[in-house]
């Protein structure tokens, strides 16, 4: 219990710390006026109360990452402690705050403008397409999820009438101006969502279950670690709860519903420290089922997937009452992500079309065809046996590409305006090693190379990477300037 009690300590002190060095380095201008007044259309850009686009954005970026994926990662064992600390404090929240921060500056812009800002044309347009895909595939795991949750529930309603539902409520809410549907009822689920890890935190703080401590060793705890080691295996399972790509996308939506520079900071950064939170107590829980002889694992299936692991954890922990809440929020907050993942994906392509969102017969016209693209890849997903692991390995995947692409951005943007640009260039360099050494060694998903080639290709596609960046700001350097947008 030390190792998890520490760390919760230290992502508290990376807030209340190392976010005040990064609003610094930024420059926050509470004098400035933001999209909200500036671009008010009462669809998107509208203002709204700093604890309402807190709780907005916590449930926008939790979804199912920090809770299924901490689940996944805590299988390598205590290991999964300290990339959930250090990736939440120095990559996570940094990649969320900045992101975030530079969209606010900007007038708002979706992440592909970001990168078309800062990592040239190219880039943009090839981010427009991998992003509305990404955001699809957001849209289908966390229907699936929650879809399959409900009709264990009530198993006398068919899987397909849930699909059908969440379906019909994300175009609802993709449509709907951001302030009838999501300003109003995600705060409830976010809340709920932390009642829930709440309530496994204070089980644990009083039943004391024997958890790994860190200085028992960090070894590789998976049944078959050569096939999967710690790095980057770990890092690729554990993405929400660290650093997650797709957080990126949602910030720009609450960037738009801003009335201050000087929220971003517990909006931005302290999402992504109470997500980290979260991903922590869920990890500790699941090392505990999977490693203590006493925690009853073995009634589990556990080849069903985490949320039978979830139903478990909670129903033992919480009590019938407190699991059937758990659940609850197991349910509603990948759906609250979803519903967002398929908004950001009808404003990305409204930006790249110039396509003036106001009336409701526009966003149709873009809604349309990417609800028709996710109900197909999830006809195909529900008929094939391993659909859904297939597309959420990739999803996995994908979205950390997402965070190399945006953290280079964000370190092209800090080196630009001569500020200290190493807070985000370590993290780049480091998941840049990550993603590339992933789908080199990947037996199912990528290449299956040898440990040893997968790490000197991935070793020298960072290097490269490195190389490259510092010769672009060599050449650079005498149009760099300090000054604001």
């Amino acid at each position: 219990m030390i190792s998890f009690i520490l760390s919760i300590a230290l992502l508290l002190l990376g807030y209340f710390l190392y976010s005040k060095l990064i609003a610094k380095i930024f420059g926050v201008d509470a004098a400035r006026v933001t999209p909200a007044y500036t671009k008010q259309d009462g669809i998107d850009y509208i203002p709204m109360k700093p604890w309402r686009i807190f709780l907005i954005q916590f449930l926008n970026i939790a979804g199912l990452g920090p809770i299924f994926g901490a689940i996944m990662g805590a299988q390598y064992g205590s290991a999964s402690f300290l990339w959930i600390v250090f990736g939440s404090i120095f990559a996570g929240a940094v990649h969320d705050y900045l992101a975030g921060m530079i969209s606010l500056r900007n007038g708002g812009i979706s992440l592909p403008e970001i990168h078309g800002k800062y990592l040239g044309n190219g880039v943009k347009q090839f981010m427009r397409a991998f992003m509305v895909f990404l955001m699809i595939l957001v849209g289908v795991v966390f229907v699936d999820g929650p879809a399959k949750l409900l009709a264990n529930l009530v198993p006398s309603i068919d899987v397909y009438f849930w699909i059908l539902i969440i379906i019909a409520y994300y175009l609802l809410a993709t449509l709907m101006p951001i302030d009838k549907i999501i300003g109003k009822i995600y705060p409830l689920f976010g809340i709920c969502l932390l009642f829930m890890a709440f309530g496994i935190l204070v089980s644990m703080l009083i039943n004391q279950p024997a958890l790994p401590e860190i200085w028992d060793g960090l070894d590789n705890k998976m049944p078959n670690p050569d096939a999967t080691p710690i790095f980057p295996m770990m890092f690729i399972s554990i993405a929400c709860g660290a650093i997650s790509g797709f957080h990126a996308t949602q910030s720009p939506l609450m960037a738009r519903c801003m009335t201050n520079e000087k929220q971003g900071r517990p909006i931005f950064y302290g999402a992504m420290i109470a997500e980290g939170i979260v991903a922590l107590i869920w990890a500790a829980a699941a090392t505990y089922f999977f490693f203590d002889p006493d925690s009853g694992r073995e009634a589990v299936d556990v080849s069903k997937g985490a949320s039978v692991i979830v139903d478990f954890i909670t129903k033992n922990w919480l009590g019938t009452a407190g699991a059937l809440l758990a659940i609850m929020g197991v349910i509603f907050a990948p759906i609250t992500s979803g519903d967002t993942a398929l908004r950001s994906a009808r404003l990305i392509i409204a930006d790249f079309l110039n396509y003036d969102q106001k009336p409701i017969r526009k966003r149709l016209i873009i809604s349309i065809p990417i609800f028709l693209a996710t109900a197909g890849i999830l006809i195909w997903e529900i008929g094939d046996a391993q659909g859904f692991d297939i597309i959420w390995r990739y999803f996995a995947w994908a979205n950390q590409v997402l965070s190399v692409f945006t953290l280079w951005a964000i370190t092209i943007y800090l080196a630009e305006k001569q500020k200290p640009y190493i807070i985000t260039l370590i993290p780049a360099l480091f998941m840049t090693m990550v993603c590339s050494t992933f789908i080199l060694i990947a037996q199912k998903e990528g290449f299956g190379l040898p440990h040893i080639a997968a790490y000197t290709i991935g070793g020298v596609i960072t290097l490269a990477t490195a190389i490259g960046f510092f010769v672009w700001k060599t050449r650079h350097k005498n149009t760099f300037n300090n000054d604001n947008e």
